[in-house]
């Protein structure tokens, strides 16, 4: 199908850019505004948004994205499928119960609703909130049933579009997630339609109605062209069959694109490869674009590319989930295949938006010149993208200079001596199966009982406790000279036995040091393996307002020196009870982290792994009974097509067992994982073989705990009873259901009671508050349980608990 454009796409363009802001000022325009509404109106808030709008525009126009519309309008205030969402009116019952109604999201209602629906209220529990695709960002989970009223409010479109334009002079392109991929990732809002089998695409009718509104409404405001996102075609494990799927992506792209009155229409699929059946489904429409990954997935095949006719195609060879600069000769390659079986125009863009990236490698003058080379940021990226464009157009002589440097840095990296370290490649080679196993699952649990001693239901929390103003001030100062090391040792003792009187106080069972001295759960491991690096500025936006700064694993790891002891040794010698020591995983340690490229990954984690192992071994000699080594990125790396999920479950999993293998029988390993789709890897997760597996449960309705029953999980579970990413105090008597649920499901003998997450962003009285009815909660289900089983006995019934010895 041949579509003319009344404005052609550029030849160089992104399909989104970092929106937190260079020193993350929407972040702190949004927390200024939930901490102090008074002082901090919601129209700060949409103040900083328009100048950060303004300020990005200017930015990629000076980088050389100088096409109309090259620049996408984005400026979500929290999260780009919750903005979809509200831009549909899709706004769950219980929220409109309670008068917040639907509302444009660069409103202050809408900055209102933005804040009840992703932090929840005191009587209203929030949006869940889950991984985005394989990556570290978390979207909030848009909740529709067929029959949720909806009605389209553009309005927030159409005033970013004119209010860039008014400011800069530039048209850009509005973007939203497209209504195939919005219907898949939305879930039932009813809580009957929750547990029950409900097809995802059912409301389709009614949210192309809303589409088919907000793209007249952009067209009459003059927009050029529109972005939607389909990056679900690039996956599996819908709930709906392909077949289904395409369906529906024939029917929305038809309808969309038969209107007389909409502006252009690129459609991107990014994160991996649609693969030829979407790819001719969609030519099969009269969308005007398309956008395709070619970092992670193929250039489409001849037959998709006659299919698409003349019209143009983004080729997306510049990665937007690494920090790796473009092997642009490899890039070349690729366009060039492109360019052969395309009929019309290609143009060059990312992969994906750059949202998972920092903003600009030229800040990180602390970074090792030689590390720095090797790197490239957002602005970094797009530069690769307009210079690779400018090949396409003129030839690639013209670029031939900047092809000439970036083989000389991808030499001098290969020889670099901390890339290829021999005696951590001999150690890892010699790894055995034997060295990723542990004694029986049942001889753990007899030694572990013996040794700890704990009651049914035991409370624990997930880790971190929170930083504080003066602990933040303490490293600060630490890192800038003002305060000696043994200063700094004295502050942050104060806050680990701050952390442990109150657990003790509270009643929790098995207690943690409460991590003050760590700034992230893996930067602080990284700053202490080689093989890494770690930023200044290089912030990326996580969920909401949460950033986190990955570290850049360049080189081969290993472990210099203890990094856990000296902290875990001495809370410990505060209290009676149990400590854990507390690791991240190796896999998560990849995951949050920017992983090398240059070695497979597997390798990579076994390296981790071993360092990991050793920091156990040392663990375990200065006394510790418990130690939790925490995956929650294990379900976030699952790739997203099923034919290659086998290889990745082998070596994550495999990573695991040798960082625990050495561990010994009456050690109690601990695993977390949260905010993720867990029943897709339960068999993942048993093949850990963690003594004890903590899950996020409580923001995704529990859903898993049902899971674990119909698995018969095997091993001690504790499914969060508490949402720490929302900061309401759950009621006692909600606390009381989900223990008892959990309890009843899986077996009481089984199952831990402890929060959803670490508690590193939550203040102190919420804290406490929160902890104190999660004890209560337990205790009262303990006493419930304990009453059953006296009362069956006393009838010679079975009992109620297992003899598992707990009771």
């Amino acid at each position: 199908m041949t579509v003319t454009n009344p404005t052609p796409l550029p030849s160089a363009t992104i399909l989104g850019y970092p929106r937190i802001g260079p020193d993350r000022e929407l972040k702190r325009a949004l927390e200024a505004y939930w901490a102090e509404p008074a002082r901090h109106p919601a129209q700060t808030v949409l103040d900083t948004l328009g100048d950060l709008r303004e300020r990005t525009t200017l930015r990629l126009r000076e980088l050389g994205l100088t096409q109309d519309t090259a620049v996408p309008s984005e400026g979500f205030a929290v999260d780009h499928v919750l903005d979809t969402a509200l831009a549909l009116g899709a706004v769950p019952a219980r929220f409109r119960a309670e008068g917040l109604l639907p509302a444009a999201p660069d409103t202050e209602r809408g900055i209102e609703l933005i804040t009840a629906l992703s932090r929840g209220t005191d009587d209203l529990e929030p949006l869940e909130l889950t991984k985005w695709f394989d990556t570290n960002y978390h979207y909030y989970v848009p909740e529709l049933d067929p029959g949720t009223a909806l009605r389209a409010h553009p309005e927030s479109l159409v005033s970013r579009y004119r209010d860039t334009l008014r400011r800069t002079g530039v048209r850009t392109r509005p973007v939203l997630v497209g209504p195939v991929t919005f219907l898949l990732l939305s879930r039932p809002e009813t809580p009957a339609a929750h547990g029950a089998r409900v097809d995802p695409l059912a409301g389709l009718d009614d949210v192309l109605a809303q589409y088919v509104s907000i793209l007249s409404s952009l067209h009459a405001a003059g927009v050029p062209w529109v972005q939607l996102d389909e990056p679900a075609l690039a996956a599996d494990g819908w709930g709906a069959s392909r077949e289904r799927i395409l369906s529906a992506v024939t029917t929305a792209y038809t309808r969309l694109t038969a209107l007389s009155d909409h502006p252009s229409v690129l459609v991107t699929v990014g994160y991996g490869d649609a693969g030829q059946d979407a790819h001719l489904a969609l030519a099969r429409t009269g969308v005007d674009a398309l956008a395709v990954d070619l970092d992670r997935g193929a250039v489409p095949t001849r037959a998709a590319l006659e299919a698409w006719g003349e019209r143009p195609v983004v080729g997306g060879v510049v990665g937007g989930r690494t920090v790796w600069r473009t092997n642009l000769a490899g890039a070349t390659d690729t366009l060039d295949r492109l360019r052969a079986g395309a009929r019309g125009p290609v143009a060059v863009g990312t992969a994906t938006p750059l949202l998972h990236v920092p903003h600009d490698i030229t800040r990180e003058t602390g970074l090792d010149p030689d590390v720095r080379s090797w790197v490239a940021f957002a602005d970094q990226k797009v530069s690769e993208v307009v210079e690779l464009a400018r090949g396409v157009e003129h030839g690639w002589k013209e670029i031939s200079e900047a092809l000439e440097t970036d083989t000389r840095i991808r030499e001098a990296r290969a020889t670099h001596p901390a890339t290829r370290r021999p005696e951590i490649r001999e150690r890892t080679a010699a790894v055995s199966p034997e060295d990723r196993r542990r004694p029986s699952a049942a001889e753990r649990r007899a030694a572990q009982q013996e040794r700890l001693r704990l009651p049914l239901l035991p409370t624990t929390t997930i880790g971190s406790f929170p930083q504080t103003a003066e602990i933040r001030a303490a490293r600060a100062a630490h890192r800038a000279g003002r305060l000696d090391g043994a200063a700094y040792w004295e502050a942050i003792r104060s806050e680990i036995a701050r952390a442990v009187r109150a657990q003790e106080e509270l009643g929790l069972d098995v207690l943690v040091h409460g991590e003050a001295e760590r700034n992230d759960m893996v930067q602080y491991f990284a700053e202490s393996l080689e093989g890494f690096a770690t930023t200044r500025h290089g912030w990326v936006q996580s969920y909401g307002s949460r950033c986190t700064r990955p570290s850049i694993l360049f080189g081969d790891v290993s472990r210099r020196v203890p990094i856990t002891v000296d902290w875990t040794r001495y809370a410990a010698s505060l209290t009676d009870r149990p400590v854990k020591g507390m690791l991240t995983g190796p896999v998560t340690i990849l995951a949050w982290s920017f992983v090398r490229d240059d070695v497979p990954a597997a390798e990579v984690a076994d390296q981790v792994a071993l360092a990991l192992r050793d920091e156990i071994t040392d663990l375990e000699a200065a006394g510790t009974a418990v130690v939790q080594v925490d995956e929650p990125a294990l379900r976030e790396l699952l790739p997203l097509r099923e034919t290659d999920r086998p290889a990745y479950l082998e070596w994550s999993v495999g990573a695991f067992r040798l960082a625990t293998g050495a561990a010994a029988a009456d050690t109690q390993i601990h695993t977390h994982l949260c905010y993720s789709e867990f029943e897709t890897v339960l068999d993942a997760i048993e093949g850990l073989d963690a003594d004890v597996t903590t899950l996020e449960a409580s923001r995704s309705g529990s859903g898993i705990v049902d899971g674990l029953a119909a698995a018969d999980f095997p091993r001690d579970v504790g499914p969060g009873v508490w949402d720490i990413h929302s900061p309401r105090v759950p009621s006692f008597e909600e606390v009381a259901r989900r223990v008892r649920h959990a309890a009843r499901a899986i077996g009481a003998e089984r199952v831990w009671v402890n929060p959803d997450c670490g508690l590193k962003t939550r203040g102190w009285p919420e804290t406490e508050a929160a902890l104190d009815r999660l004890v209560a909660a337990a205790v009262s289900v303990r006493t419930e349980l304990e009453r059953e089983d006296d009362d069956a006995a006393r009838a010679g019934a079975r009992p109620v608990l297992s003899s598992s010895g707990v009771a």
